[in-house]
């Protein structure tokens, strides 16, 4: 089987989200990952609809799939990075992170989006775990509800750092929520070291919603271009292959967006020169 592409645009933060998806597009990707934010699709911002319902019209015309992202570092709150979060200590707060959430999977039905990427949280200081853990659980209840109406897949990405941090942790959630699905970054496989990043392709192929692709090195959380880390680059697509995984593959590589133009096409050629 052929595997489908997706770029990530927080790694074309520097450019006009038109002009992002030009860019993806004339590489030669299958989609974009398409990280909400205040430059690229804000979702807080009135008119939200009309600009997703162009941006699907777009997206349409050049033959592009989607996913949707959600790390946005403060679109919520400029002065506190990606808060506040599932695991935020004020009722209030949660609302916020889920009514971004909401909104988020309302985007991602009028784009026809594959799945909505999201996580959980970093808990703040005083907070005790298992209160984080209810109010985390509790969170993710209402977000999957939501995406279940809304026909779209809402899938959890086991984030370094936070409370869940590890494919175990997710395990641990999805136990409760069995309706979860898994947003599957390799590369932090190799931040965490809990597995190797294709033996959890092969793991968890029945659950995966979602896969993001970058160079890595273990345990260093830096995406790197491919070539520039640890990762067993056509391993992970020869276990991609092996499952017949047929959502997109989305190249996430947040610090190369000064050279965007460069990057994005040499990463489309570095996958491709490891099929050939």
């Amino acid at each position: 089987m052929t595997l489908r592409y997706a770029y990530n645009t927080n790694g074309t933060a520097n450019h006009r989200l038109d002009d992002a998806i030009g860019l993806i597009a004339d590489a030669g990707y299958a989609g974009v990952a398409l990280t909400l934010d205040h430059h690229h699709l804000d979702p807080m911002e009135e008119g939200w609809q009309q600009r997703a319902e162009a941006l699907a019209r777009r997206l349409r015309a050049d033959g592009l799939g989607c996913v949707i992202e959600t790390g946005a570092r403060y679109l919520l709150d400029p002065r506190r990075k990606h808060e506040p979060t599932l695991l935020s200590p004020t009722p209030e707060a949660r609302a916020g992170r889920i009514a971004f959430l909401n909104r988020a999977i309302d985007i991602g039905a009028i784009l026809d989006a594959e799945a909505m990427s999201f996580w959980a949280g970093v808990p703040l200081p005083g907070v005790d775990r298992d209160d984080a853990a209810g109010w985390l659980a509790d969170g993710v209840a209402a977000v999957l509800a939501h995406a279940e109406a809304s026909g779209v897949v809402a899938a959890l990405e086991p984030e370094p750092g936070m409370l869940v941090e590890t494919l175990d942790d997710w395990l641990l959630l999805q136990r409760r929520l069995p309706q979860l699905r898994l947003a599957l970054d390799l590369g932090h496989c190799l931040v965490t070291q809990e597995r190797e990043p294709a033996a959890a392709v092969k793991e968890f192929a029945d659950v995966v919603g979602t896969v993001a692709i970058e160079d890595m090195r273990r345990g260093d959380h830096t995406h790197l271009p491919f070539g520039e880390g640890d990762m067993d680059i056509p391993g992970c697509l020869d276990a991609l292959e092996a499952i017949r995984f047929e959502g997109l593959v989305c190249v996430e590589l947040s610090r190369e967006s000064h050279r965007a133009h460069t990057m994005v096409p040499d990463a489309m050629a570095w996958l491709k020169a490891c099929r050939s």
